[in-house]
């Protein structure tokens, strides 16, 4: 089973939506959290442990991710360059994760 980790910058709508979207895909188990204090389920270095995969949306948030992490940082990173411009569920947000994230998942 991978562990896929989806991060954005609050975890209110990118990441929470990737995490629903990929929480029933074969052999994966997902999470989200946030970079951000402020972030609804924040970035904790237990996290970043846990996982195998980390999907970030924002070449920013790979970089906070390495400098606030990079003791706990195991997993590759990839960086999906998706701008903070959709809802939570948005049909086209859904749409971008579904092009982008499949390759890298077993």
């Amino acid at each position: 089973m991978k562990k896929v980790l989806f991060v954005c910058g609050k975890n209110k709508l990118r990441s929470p939506t990737a995490e629903q979207v990929f929480a029933d895909w074969p052999g994966v188990e997902t999470a989200s959290a946030g970079v951000n204090h402020d972030a609804e389920e924040p970035l904790s270095g237990e996290l970043v442990e846990w996982a195998d995969i980390i999907f970030v949306m924002e070449r920013a948030h790979r970089s906070k991710l390495s400098k606030r992490f990079k003791k706990h940082l195991r997993a590759r990173v990839i960086c999906l360059d998706i701008p903070d411009d959709y809802d939570f569920m948005d049909p086209a947000l859904i749409a971008l994760l579904k092009a982008r994230v499949p390759r890298h998942l077993p």
